[in-house]
């Protein structure tokens, strides 16, 4: 065989493997409104940028026939490539092959691009559209699984690990992305479950679709387990691009920095106006959020879910940070359960990545309730706290209007190691909310009193009396524990500012094997 015949047979090899499953599945899978594995990774990555590892990798089984079904690639589509120029490892299941079935060759290859994404500290990129394990080679495809779960465990913290479902996600498959730091799903084609609908039929006699189940919307509202839900494939893909532009490539790198056309000192007067007179009132913290960043782009995370809370990420002075607002739109704003494991795990992934967090606080406090306290809003409001206490990263705090009792410890106090906290001269910083002090304090001197009017007109005198006292930013000011209260317009300027003067920040904090959160 000459060499020219050899180079043929490399080109025909190349070729078939390109193909996965054969072009009758490749048109089953558009047929569903699907790109192939392929087709994914080029719409994700920058153009002939892919580096394409074991391309002629190929399964070991020969259990039920499994010898005389050989795909070039064995299902998995893996390498590395750039976004925007950044070094990204990649890989995408590929589900004309044997429905996307994880082999032992398969989870080989997905671990080999996790090893080389840890070695070079570059983020890892894993698009999911599997049936699951490979029923024909048994304990082999579950060890490949437990193989790559050992992976994300060790990649966590240490480099940026994003999930995409493109399609089915079932079984222990759920892990690897429930392992990562962030979980993309589509409207149409996206479903996630330990369990399917058959086997909650069987089991609990419950009627489900896969949609109620563990759709798109499902996780993205109730479960909290997806962060983003997209309208199409591309549109997925290229979300997770600009999530890209706003991470480091590694835990020992700083966020790029990149130029701004958006004046720092830009004074926004409508903040002026912003905050209602009455304190029951609510307003829109998205639209304060979006006045002092660059340009109003904000990257909200976790959207749909825990809306009381609102987390995401922006530049400011073209520097990254990653936000976290109550948002007085939802529960006016108060921290439950969902809301403090939603600001948690963003306040530590900010800090595993040393991303500065800006905090903008309103809220009355923790939700009270037996629902709560049967939920565990203990120990979940403490992850919060914890998350808060344990960042080192720059920590600039603005609070715009209420910050009481245990909620204001939680968010971002000085206390807790805030470097910067701002107050508007709209806020009230107190233990709790003037209508509940005056029933505490002053219960019996009101009840004493003869008539409706007297009563009426007593618990009014007093409301006012701590209202005068508490309700300002000035108390807590007079202890050192707001290092300036500001005139709203100045935020923008004021918030990069402080950030620019953190840049040098170096904390650390106490040697020791882990932390025990209270998961």
């Amino acid at each position: 065989m000459s060499n020219q015949d050899k180079l043929n047979d490399l080109i025909a090899l190349r070729t078939k493997a390109k193909l996965g499953g054969g072009e009758k599945r490749i048109e089953a899978q558009h047929a569903k409104g699907k790109y192939t594995a392929r087709e994914r990774v080029d719409i994700l990555l920058d153009k002939g940028s892919f580096e394409e590892y074991d391309v002629f990798k190929e399964h070991r089984c020969t259990n039920f026939g499994m010898e005389k079904q050989q795909f070039l690639g064995d299902g998995v589509v893996a390498g590395s490539g750039t976004i925007d120029g950044r070094v990204v490892y990649v890989f995408a299941q590929d589900f004309t092959v044997i429905g996307g079935s994880l082999s032992e060759t398969m989870a080989q290859k997905i671990c080999k691009v996790m090893d080389n994404a840890m070695k070079v500290g570059a983020p890892v990129i894993g698009l999911n559209d599997s049936g699951g394990a490979r029923i024909q080679e048994g304990i082999q495809s579950l060890a490949g699984y437990s193989e790559i779960f050992q992976r994300n465990i060790m990649a966590s913290g240490v480099i940026p690990q994003i999930s995409a479902i493109m399609g089915p996600c079932a079984g222990g498959a759920v892990y690897s992305p429930a392992l990562t730091d962030f979980i993309f799903m589509t409207q149409q084609n996206s479903y996630m479950f330990l369990t399917g609908p058959k086997v909650v039929k069987t089991v609990t006699g419950e009627d489900i679709s896969v949609d109620d189940l563990g759709g798109a919307y499902v996780h993205a509202s109730k479960s909290g387990v997806s962060h983003f839900v997209a309208e199409s494939e591309e549109d997925c893909l290229m979300k997770i691009r600009k999530l890209i532009s706003f991470i480091p490539q590694n835990n020992m790198e700083e966020p790029i920095i990149t130029s701004c056309i958006d004046p720092n000192n830009r004074n926004e007067e409508s903040l002026n106006e912003i905050i209602p007179d009455s304190v029951s009132k609510p307003y829109d913290m998205i639209k304060v959020i979006e006045l002092i960043i660059d340009g109003g782009d904000f990257f909200e995370v976790h959207k749909e879910y825990a809306k009381n809370i609102v987390v995401g990420f922006a530049k400011m002075g073209g520097m990254p940070v990653g936000v976290v607002a109550n948002q007085p739109m939802f529960l006016a704003g108060v921290l439950d359960i969902e809301a403090s494991r939603k600001g948690a795990r963003f306040v530590r992934f900010c800090d595993a990545f040393n991303i500065p967090i800006v905090t903008l606080v309103d809220v009355p406090g923790f939700l009270p309730g037996s629902t709560q306290e049967y939920g565990g809003v203990i120990s979940h409001g403490a992850k919060l706290l914890y998350a808060y206490g344990e960042a080192t990263v720059p920590k600039v705090t603005v609070t715009l209007r209420k910050s009481y009792g245990g909620a204001h410890i939680v968010m971002s106090s000085k206390q807790l190691r805030g470097d910067i906290n701002y107050a508007w001269p709209t806020a009230e910083i107190a233990v709790m909310g003037a209508d509940g002090a005056v029933e505490v304090l002053y219960a019996k001197e009101i009840a004493a009193l003869d008539t409706p009017e007297a009563k009426a007109a007593k618990y009014e005198e007093k409301k006012k009396e701590y209202n005068d006292l508490f309700a300002t930013p000035y108390q807590a000011a007079k202890y050192g524990f707001i290092d300036d209260v500001i005139e709203p317009h100045t935020t923008r300027f004021r918030i990069i500012r402080a950030l620019q003067r953190l840049q040098t920040k170096r904390v650390t904090n106490p040697l020791k094997k882990h932390c025990n959160i209270p998961l």
